[in-house]
């Protein structure tokens, strides 16, 4: 009975009635999806990666799609676990420290690259070690993106509840953006590759998210209102846009 008790906001019609007409949830939702679509663009990348195994286009679209169900299967379960999980101060801490520890390892990977390269390495090898399958290439294609998308799955919801504590806020932005991030990935990393400063930025937001939950801990217990902390990464997208050109047109 605990475990129905946590899905029930998602079955209350007037929740999601509040949500749907409210225009400072609305925003919450478009900032979800923002980080969403930029930190999930790593995901799109090896997900697109991992289906080029198959043989034909339709089974590299038909494996997607599996994915993409399996995705939002395993987000709603997450959210509903998570949305308890978030309501005692040590998770939150333990969230924050975890935010904290992806944005140092991704700054980390920028200064060590020959490391990285190095993890890559030994991971193929370990892959290919592995000689016995039970499973067809298309199944195993299937379970590959699955578990990438889990994997994926718990950093953006960790990061989604620390922006908003409402179940129904993050599934909607976390359904539309996956399903923006699979549909506008290729566009996501082209515009990567114009501006590679929003990247960097994605993180920088991850770590201001990881602040955002902190102070919300005693004996602080701040927290930040829903409007200011989305102009706050909206504004923080637009000033690197900004500095990409500037930069650029001072280079020239």
């Amino acid at each position: 009975m605990q475990i129905l008790r946590l899905y029930e906001p998602f079955f209350d019609g007037n929740n999601w009635a509040h949500v749907l007409t409210s225009g400072k949830d609305w925003m919450m939702i478009f900032t979800l999806i923002l980080m969403e679509c930029l930190l999930s663009v790593d995901n799109a990348v090896v997900l697109a990666a991992q289906t080029q195994v198959l043989p034909t286009d339709a089974q590299k679209r038909e494996s997607l799609i599996y994915g993409l169900w399996g995705a939002y299967l395993f987000r709603f379960i997450v959210i509903g676990i998570g949305t308890y999980l978030i309501n005692f101060w040590e998770i939150k801490l333990l969230g924050g420290i975890y935010l904290f520890y992806l944005v140092y390892r991704y700054f980390y990977d920028q200064r060590h690259p020959e490391k990285v390269v190095q993890e890559q390495n030994h991971k193929k090898k370990k892959r290919k070690s592995n000689k016995k399958h039970h499973l067809s290439l298309f199944w195993r294609t299937v379970i590959s993106i699955e578990s990438m998308d889990i994997v994926f799955s718990i950093d953006s919801v960790l990061a989604a509840l620390a922006m908003s504590d409402n179940p129904v806020v993050v599934l909607i932005g976390g359904m539309i953006g996956i399903l923006c991030m699979r549909g506008v990935a290729q566009v996501i990393i082209k515009l990567m590759e114009i501006i590679p400063e929003l990247q960097t930025m994605a993180y920088v937001l991850i770590a201001l998210i990881a602040i955002k939950l902190l102070i919300s801990l005693p004996p602080l217990n701040y927290k930040v209102p829903d409007i200011a902390f989305a102009v706050i990464v909206f504004g923080t997208v637009g000033l690197t846009i900004i500095f990409h050109y500037v930069r650029q047109a001072r280079q020239k």
